[in-house]
């Protein structure tokens, strides 16, 4: 039993890790087991799977003001106050809404109970893709080992995203700049991001080319805008391997 309880505990953090809700102390530990065990590296990997896709979805959208008069309109918001009361328990519209709720939190939790791994992930053998990828993951760290970031390619979407791990402080003169490194080739930047934040890049075909197994990423410390040269001009503070996901 205490097994099984830990090991749901460990696949907890390591998709909180993914999803970026873990503090600085927790995020390096987990940035430490990644680099230090197949199994860390393997359920990380398999959420960033699971997880990262519906990240690069999601879009803001603003509902038109009709929808917010209908919503008022039917929870009977703006009724006139002199209509008569009716009792709690005979509001057909409060059961209703209560149905929904109901019925929404099923679905949540048959959701959770369907895609909740059930059994221990293999750990990951490393070998070039011999088909075509269409997502692909990094760790970015420092030379302490310590992730900085994790990084995500969507190739089918052409766009990549950095997540914070456990980045150190970058003072209000430097930008970090994501730089792509193919095998024996010079740096392409990627672009400037904020180092405490997600940050999605869309990527040009040119980018996407040269993805691979073969290829890094890093960082580097940039003057306020990036480099000024396209080349990285500061110190490179964190790098790592591209690798299918």
């Amino acid at each position: 039993m205490n097994s099984t309880f830990e090991a749901d505990k460990d696949n907890l953090r390591y998709a909180e890790y993914v999803l970026g809700l873990l503090d600085a102390d927790a995020r390096a530990a987990v940035a430490r087991e990644v680099e230090t065990s197949p199994e860390a590296a393997a359920a990380v990997a398999l959420w960033q799977r699971h997880l990262t896709p519906l990240a690069l979805e999601i879009a803001d959208e603003v509902p038109p003001p009709h929808v917010w008069a209908a919503i008022r309109r039917r929870l009977r918001f703006d009724a006139p106050a002199e209509q008569p009361r009716t009792s709690v328990w005979d509001n057909v519209a409060l059961w209703r809404w209560l149905g929904l709720g109901a019925t929404a939190v099923a679905a949540c939790l048959l959701v959770l109970t369907v895609t909740r791994p059930t059994t221990p992930v293999a750990p990951p053998v490393v070998t070039a893709p011999s088909g075509p990828t269409t997502l692909m993951v990094s760790t970015i760290a420092g030379e302490n080992g310590v992730a900085g970031w994790t990084a995500t390619m969507d190739i089918d979407r052409s766009e990549l995203l950095v997540v914070p791990a456990s980045p150190d402080a970058v003072a209000s003169d430097r930008n970090t700049e994501l730089w792509l490194i193919p095998e024996g080739g010079k740096p392409i930047s990627v672009g400037v991001f904020p180092p405490t934040d997600p940050k999605r890049f869309h990527l040009e075909k040119a980018l996407l080319d040269r993805l691979g197994p073969t290829a890094a990423l890093a960082v580097s410390l940039e003057p306020v805008g990036g480099s000024p040269t396209g080349q990285p001009t500061g110190p490179v503070i964190a790098k790592g391997a591209i690798r299918a996901a």
